[in-house]
C-alpha cells in the first residue's frame, strides 16, 4: 500500500510542476537540470568527503559506504569536519574517493552522493563561496567553464548561464571574450543548445562588424547551426537593429518555400526583439509578422503577438482567415477570437458576432480556456504608442512582459497542438503564450467566464482524483466494473 501511496504522491509532485510557471531565463537556452550550486539551496548539509571504505568492505546489501568528511560547505549547525558519515553509492569505490554528498532531514541526515574529481571539488568549494545575491559575480565565475575540458563542470556552468534572465548576461557584455564567442560559434561540434547560448551571448557584446560572418550563416547555414538558428537571427537583428529586418523576411518569413523549422525560428527571434529587445521599435517588428499572415499555416502562430503588442490594423484581415479556414485547419480560428476579444475596438466586438455565427464553437473554446490577451510592456524604442485604428503601426503600452521561450512551459492547448507530434522540441515553445494570466484570480474573473471556467477546473480535479484512486488501488476499479457488468 505504501508504493501506491508514493506512487500517488510522486503524480500529485508532477501534475504540480507540469502546471508551475517558470521563472524568466536566458531567452534561447534550455537548462538540462538544476546546478550543483541551486540544488545546495535546497539541501540542509553540503560537504565533500571521502570514501573510507573500498569494494572490499562497504555493504554490498544495502550499499552503505562509511565516509569521512573533509570540506563542509553549508550546514556547519549539522556536520563537522572530520566525522564519519553512512551514505549509499552502488558504483565501484576505494579507500580515498572523493565525493560530494548532499543532505536533508536533520539530524538523522539522508545523503545523496555524487563522486568528484580534483577539478570538480575545487570548481565545487570556489562556487560556494559566491555571493548567491550577486547574480554578476556568478556569472564571471562561470563564464570561464564554459567549454571547460571536463564535461560536468562545462554542462553545469551551461545550465547557470541558461537559468540566468537575459538582463542580467547583458549586464556583463563588455567583460565577455569576442573572440572567443566567434570561435565558438563556427565549431561544428558545439551542440545547439550551447550555440543558443553563444549567439546570445554575442549579440550583448558584438558589433557591426560582425554581421557579414552572421549574414553569410544565416544565408547558408550549416547543419550545426540550425539548432540554433532563432538565437542566430536574434543575434544579427540586435546587431543590425531594423535595418536587418528585410534580409529576415526575405529568408525566413516571407517565402512560402521556407522550411516551417527556420520560419518558426525567425518568429521566435522577432518575438523575443518585441518583448526583451530594446534595440528595433514594436512597429516594424509587426510589419514581419503581418507577413506571416499571408502563410496560413503559420498564421495561427503569430496572432497572440499582435494583439499582445496592441496593433489592431488586422481585423479585416484575421476575418477572412477565420472564414477562409478549411475544416482540416480550424487552428486559426480560436486565436483569431482572443485577438477580437482584446481589441477595444467596436469592428472587433461586431466580428466576434459574425464569426460565431460561422463556428460558435471556437468562440466558445477561445472564451472558456482563454483569458483576453494582456499586452506587453512597452519598449523605450516604442516611443509613445499610436491609438487610432486607422493607423499603420499601433504598439503595445502596458503589462507585464512575457519571455517567447521560456522553456519547459507548455500551455494546455499544446498537447493536441498541430506541431507537437511531428516537432516536439518546437511544441515546448509553442506561441500560444498564456503565462503572465495563469494564476492571477484577478484577470481570471474579468475575462473567463465563471460557469465555463468552474466546469473546466471541476472536470480536471475528477479527473486527478480518479487517476490518483487508480493509482492507489492498483486499478481495481476497472475490475470491480467490469465484474458489475457481468
Amino acid at each position: 500500500m505504501r508504493s501506491h501511496f508514493q506512487r500517488g504522491a510522486l503524480l500529485v509532485w508532477l501534475l504540480a510542476g507540469w502546471m508551475a510557471v517558470p521563472a524568466a531565463a536566458c531567452p534561447f537556452c534550455e537548462s538540462v537540470q538544476q546546478t550543483i550550486r541551486q540544488q545546495s539551496l535546497t539541501m540542509d548539509a553540503v560537504v565533500i568527503a571521502s570514501s573510507l571504505d573500498s569494494d572490499l568492505t562497504k555493504n554490498l546489501t544495502t550499499g552503505v559506504v562509511k565516509m569521512k568528511v573533509e570540506v563542509v560547505i553549508k550546514g556547519g549547525d549539522h556536520v563537522k569536519v572530520g566525522q564519519t558519515v553512512d551514505a549509499i553509492y552502488y558504483g565501484k569505490v576505494d579507500v580515498g574517493r572523493r565525493f560530494l554528498l548532499s543532505g536533508v532531514d536533520p539530524p538523522n541526515i539522508q545523503w545523496s552522493t555524487m563522486p568528484v574529481t580534483p577539478r570538480a571539488e575545487e570548481y565545487i568549494i570556489k562556487a560556494s563561496k559566491i555571493d548567491n545575491d550577486d547574480p554578476i559575480a556568478l556569472l564571471r565565475f562561470y563564464r570561464d567553464y564554459l567549454e571547460d575540458e571536463e564535461p560536468f563542470l562545462l554542462r553545469d556552468a551551461y545550465d547557470e548561464f541558461a537559468s540566468t534572465p537575459y538582463e542580467v548576461i547583458r549586464k556583463i557584455g563588455p567583460e565577455m571574450d569576442h573572440d572567443q564567442l566567434i570561435e565558438w560559434v563556427k565549431v561544428p561540434e558545439i551542440g545547439a543548445d550551447r550555440k543558443r547560448l553563444y549567439f546570445t551571448m554575442l549579440g550583448v557584446c558584438g558589433s557591426k562588424a560582425d554581421l557579414p560572418m552572421l549574414e553569410t550563416m544565416l544565408r547558408n547555414p550549416a547543419k550545426s547551426v540550425t539548432g540554433g538558428l532563432d538565437a542566430l537571427i536574434a543575434c544579427y537583428l540586435t546587431l543590425a537593429g531594423e535595418e536587418g529586418l528585410p534580409l529576415i523576411d526575405e529568408l525566413f518569413i516571407a517565402s512560402n518555400k521556407t522550411p516551417f523549422p527556420q520560419s518558426y525560428a525567425a518568429i521566435m527571434a522577432i518575438r523575443f526583439h518585441g518583448t526583451e529587445g530594446d534595440v528595433i521599435p514594436r512597429s516594424a517588428l509587426v510589419e514581419s509578422l503581418h507577413k506571416v499572415l499571408d502563410r496560413s499555416e503559420l498564421a495561427d502562430m503569430v496572432i497572440p503577438d499582435l494583439a499582445k503588442w496592441k496593433d489592431w490594423s488586422q481585423i479585416d484581415r484575421l476575418k477572412r482567415l477565420f472564414k477562409d479556414a478549411e475544416k482540416d485547419k480550424n487552428w486559426l480560428r480560436v486565436p483569431v477570437i482572443n485577438y477580437m476579444r482584446a481589441c477595444p475596438l467596436p469592428e472587433a466586438e461586431e466580428a466576434i458576432a459574425e464569426l460565431e455565427k460561422i463556428d460558435p464553437d471556437a468562440v466558445r473554446r477561445a472564451k472558456t480556456f482563454f483569458p483576453v490577451p494582456v499586452p506587453v510592456r512597452a519598449k523605450p524604442s516604442d516611443g509613445a504608442a499610436i491609438e487610432s485604428p486607422t493607423s499603420k503601426h499601433l504598439v503595445g503600452l502596458n503589462s507585464v512582459p512575457s519571455g517567447p521561450t521560456q522553456p519547459g512551459m507548455l500551455p494546455p492547448v499544446v498537447a493536441n497542438h498541430r506541431y507537437a507530434a511531428v516537432m516536439p522540441e518546437v511544441a515546448k515553445q509553442v506561441v500560444l503564450d498564456v503565462r503572465p494570466e495563469i494564476g492571477n484570480p484577478a484577470i481570471l474573473a474579468q475575462t473567463a467566464n465563471p460557469w465555463d471556467l468552474s466546469y473546466v477546473l471541476t472536470t480536471a480535479l475528477a479527473t486527478i482524483i480518479l487517476i490518483l484512486f487508480l493509482v492507489l488501488t492498483g486499478g481495481s476499479a476497472t475490475g470491480a466494473i467490469s465484474g458489475a457488468e457481468a
